[in-house]
Formats: structure tokens, sequence, C-alpha cells
């Protein structure tokens, strides 16, 4: 089903995390954001952008970003629900908690990514033969940044 108020288990955005986190002082700052972007994305942040991303999620208000946060931002144990489980819902149309190739075509195409009908096969085979789960899509997100996108 969707994500309605349940996270992914816990501990399993802290790939995502740590991969951001490039200081590994359990905190994501301004710097490290600045340091994952790559020279051209971050070219074209801005000090306020970063900043804005680290208001987004920064509860305590100290400037920095723990991993509890980050977890309530993107729908972990402590979240609720979250960013990533809204994104989840919206891609997923039908609401039978999968998002199928018809669900990935339609919201890449709204968001204004092109994918091949390839791409987005391969896409769904990484999540699982059915569709994409929710705590796919956020193993799929974390292998994605692992990468460096």
């Amino acid at each position: 089903m969707c994500p309605a108020g349940s996270g992914p288990a816990p501990g399993a955005l802290r790939p995502a995390f740590d991969v951001l986190d490039a200081d590994r002082d359990g905190k994501i700052s301004h710097d490290d954001l600045k340091a994952f972007f790559s020279s051209d994305v971050a070219a074209a942040l801005s000090d306020e952008d970063i900043g804005s991303m680290i208001s987004a999620a920064d509860a305590d208000r100290d400037g920095l970003v723990e991993f509890e946060e980050f977890e309530r931002v993107l729908g972990g144990p402590h979240g609720g629900g979250g960013v990533m489980a809204e994104a989840f819902r919206v891609m997923d149309r039908d609401g039978d908690g999968k998002v199928g190739f018809g669900d990935l075509k339609a919201y890449l195409e709204m968001a204004g990514l092109p994918a091949s009908d390839d791409d987005i096969w391969t896409m769904i085979r990484m999540g699982g033969s059915d569709g994409i789960s929710f705590d796919a899509l956020l193993k799929i997100l974390s292998v994605v940044l692992a990468n460096g996108l």
C-alpha cells in the first residue's frame, strides 16, 4: 500500500545520509552539501539555496541536519511520511503501493525528466519485477547518491 504515515525500516536512510555527511561528523552541514554536489551543480546553487536545504530539515535550528532530522524529512520511522512519502504518493497514481511502468513514465514526463522506455524498465527492475515499492525507492535513491548521482 501507499506509505501512509509509515516509513522505511529503521536505518534504511543511513547510507544516503552518510554520503551527504562528507566530514563524517554525524551531521550534514552547509559545507557537506557544497562538497557533495558536482562543480557544475554547485556553481548553479547559491549559498542561499544550500541554506534553504539545510533549513528545511533543521528542526532544532542549529544550522546542521542530524540523522533523525534527515529521516523526518525523507519519511523514515521518525518522519511520519515526509517528502519522499509524498513524492511516492504522487508517483503511485493508482494507489496500489507500487510505482509501475505507467506511473513512473507519467511522473517523469510531468517532472520534465526525459527517459526512454528502456530506462524506465531498468528502474522498475531495480525496484522489483512488479513495480517499485516505497522501501525500494529509498534503496534506489541511496544507491544513486552513493554513486554520486
